[in-house]
């Protein structure tokens, strides 16, 4: 299931889960418990630098929010013996806090908190590992749609990302393990279908288009850059307007102030959409849509265009 590729630049990433032929909100659903939050380092001169790198990165941003986010902690995946069975995934997840992400993924000695090991959930079970998410957006006249990250954000500043950010465990009533009282079957219910609300906030917020432009969102893998090891979630979604549309809403979107510029580029071969690319990887017969769609994450262009963003492919 796992599979390593690169962008130009020398920013790798790792395909934990793909699911090219997309996961409805029926096959997915989440486990969540403290099972998987993060195990504190033994080394207390690792688990006293993150308050370190906590407090010199307020000095230099202040003030910064400790926010909470869900942590990721593994799946399982289910294709079932009975070939009319639809494939289902169980998210595992924790959770975490921005300072425990500061300082362990984004702190300088990042890769000292990782345990030697072929399993992914071992190896980092002492980073924060905050799952983001992330969207393929494919507008009605074919193009994908991408941002630049603005200077103001605090991590990769200036590179070209889909939009995303996290799901949120405030929006669906948890604080903590212990401040969230209802039975397990219903909080994970609530978790999941944060997984697929929050990402089409996020179009919303950074994009400008409307929430009623948006087709539902499906499921297509996750990624993990190799690079700090942030786990991100991606999901497909379609848009029924057309990029230059949305351009003229990017100006007055939410939170445009996390990026510079809106980029609609044609990043699949072939003319193909991305549905078409992911009925040929399923039937064989084409490249790999989830290797093609991943190599626009964090690639740091030198211009905003459709041939810039194009060559990198």
């Amino acid at each position: 299931m796992e599979e390593k590729s690169s962008c130009d630049g020398g920013h790798e990433f790792k395909l934990l889960l793909s699911c090219p032929s997309g996961l409805s909100p029926s096959q997915v659903s989440v486990v969540f418990n403290e099972a998987y939050d993060r195990i504190p380092h033994p080394d207390p001169f690792l688990e006293q630098s993150i308050f370190e790198v906590w407090e010199e990165r307020e000095r230099q941003n202040s003030p910064l929010y400790n926010w909470t986010n869900f942590r990721y902690g593994g799946y399982t995946f289910d294709v079932g013996n009975d070939p009319k069975q639809q494939p289902h995934v169980s998210l595992q997840l924790g959770l975490t806090n921005y300072r425990d992400f500061v300082g362990t993924n984004l702190s300088p000695i990042w890769e000292r908190y990782l345990v030697p090991s072929e399993d992914d959930c071992i190896q980092c079970q002492h980073t924060s590992s905050p799952l983001g998410n992330g969207a393929v957006v494919e507008t009605s006249d074919k193009k994908i749609l991408v941002l630049q990250r603005s200077n103001r954000v605090g991590e990769f500043p200036g590179y070209f990302a889909f939009p995303g950010g996290n799901p949120e465990p405030q929006d669906v009533g948890i604080v903590s393990h212990d401040g969230f009282h209802e039975l397990n079957q219903c909080r994970n219910s609530k978790v999941s279908q944060e997984m697929f609300d929050s990402i089409v906030c996020e179009v919303v917020e950074e994009t400008g288009a409307p929430a009623n432009s948006l087709s539902s969102p499906i499921f297509i893998g996750i990624s993990q850059r190799v690079l700090n090891v942030r786990p991100i979630a991606f999901f497909f979604i379609k848009c029924n307007l057309q990029s230059d549309e949305i351009q003229q809403l990017y100006s007055s979107a939410q939170n445009g102030f996390e990026s510079t510029q809106l980029c609609a580029v044609s990043m699949l071969p072939y003319g193909s959409t991305f549905a078409e690319l992911r009925e040929s990887h399923v039937e064989g017969k084409g490249p790999s849509s989830m290797r093609v769609i991943w190599r626009t994450w964090l690639l740091k262009c030198p211009a905003a265009t459709e041939e810039a963003l194009h060559s990198t492919i």
